[in-house]
């Protein structure tokens, strides 16, 4: 009950942005299992859930990860589309939108000062 009143008093763009980090975990996570279990998919979809927790939590290191899941998924999201652009374009564009979200949802945070 107190997380739903907590949830309400957020503004809607911390809660886009956290249901986009807490959204892009899930989705690496189950991507890991049909990925073969490579680690960095795993790390990355961990990283994002905690990163949604931060932000939900309004913790003081929040901005430290923002800021390394802001590196870590552009280079994992543009070395895929480097090399899967033309055999997988479903993939690679799916990969541009999830960087250029993360690249809003940074700048977000960051400008808002959550």
């Amino acid at each position: 009950m107190l997380n739903t009143a907590k949830l309400k008093n957020t503004p809607s763009g911390t809660q886009a942005a956290i249901a986009f980090y807490a959204a892009a975990g899930v989705i690496l996570l189950i991507l890991l299992l049909f990925a073969n279990y490579p680690p960095h998919i795993g790390l990355t979809g961990v990283m994002s859930l905690i990163t949604a927790y931060a932000l939900f939590t309004k913790r003081s290191w929040t901005k430290w990860l923002v800021a390394a899941m802001f590196f870590v998924v552009t280079t994992l999201s543009l070395v895929t589309v480097y090399f899967i652009l033309l055999s997988n374009p479903l993939l690679s564009v799916a990969m541009l939108a999830y960087a250029i979200l993360a690249w809003y949802f940074t700048y977000y945070v960051f400008i808002k000062k959550i």
